[in-house]
């Protein structure tokens, strides 16, 4: 509402500094201004950005209904496009869409899809309530869920998108496999998947102990490569020639 700024040119989960006040708003704090003209001062920030055209434009632009120039366009498997603000987050969400489902799932769908500035989106989020997902904002949420309708019995692929943190974690696993569990679904049908720009990135090297044991790795810079982290049963490790 003309109060604060956030920076652009920060990926999303930057811990670096993003908001500041406005100019205009932060000089009505100056204790140099008082009485009369710090009224005057008030009244005419709120005239300017207050009113009743200043907070439409600023739902109109926030909603997307003016085209952004900075916007990237996705391509779903089903035909429809979307508009993802810019930045390295969405560089690697546009190709998890386009590029990792079409060379790994055999009928793709996308169930659900959230960005950092719109957590979620509302027509994704009913379609993952017409099979039982229910997802919850104020948990861990998924960047991206996938559903392959090849298989006999439907495949649940939760891909979390890393420009800097929050890969698949043990926690996060837990979380999701909760998800799908009150769902109906097993273990069997769900799949996890960390995608990144490039294993040699600082943000797979920082993060690349934090990922949880069967769950599977995705580079875009190596679209058609997977690193499989496969968990073992204790005392009875495969033989090497079993994983070739």
């Amino acid at each position: 509402m003309g109060a604060a700024i956030a920076r652009t040119d920060l990926p999303t989960t930057s811990a670096q500094p993003r908001y500041a006040l406005t100019e205009s708003f932060a000089a009505l704090f100056d204790p140099r201004r008082k009485g009369a003209a710090l009224k005057k001062a008030i009244a005419d920030w709120q005239v300017e950005n207050l009113s009743a055209g200043a907070l439409a434009r600023i739902q109109l632009v926030d909603k997307g209904a003016i085209a952004s120039t900075g916007a990237m366009m996705v391509a779903f498997p089903n035909g429809e496009t979307r508009r993802l603000a810019q930045g390295p987050s969405s560089v690697i969400t546009k190709a998890v869409v386009e590029e990792f489902t079409r060379r790994f799932l055999m009928k793709p769908g996308v169930i659900f899809l959230s960005e950092s500035r719109n957590k979620t989106v509302a027509r994704d989020d009913a379609l993952a309530r017409a099979i039982g997902i229910v997802i919850s904002a104020d948990r861990f949420l998924p960047d991206i869920l996938l559903v392959d309708l090849g298989p006999k019995n439907p495949l649940l692929v939760f891909v979390e998108v890393v420009a800097t943190d929050g890969p698949v974690s043990a926690s996060r696993k837990e979380a999701f496999l909760q998800i799908t569990t009150n769902a109906g679904f097993t273990e069997k049908q769900v799949a996890f998947v960390t995608a990144y720009l490039d294993r040699g990135q600082t943000a797979f090297k920082k993060t690349a102990s934090e990922i949880s044991w069967n769950s599977f790795v995705w580079f875009v810079s190596e679209p058609d490569h997977l690193i499989i982290l496969r968990e073992g049963r204790e005392g009875k490790a495969s033989w090497l020639f079993e994983l070739l």
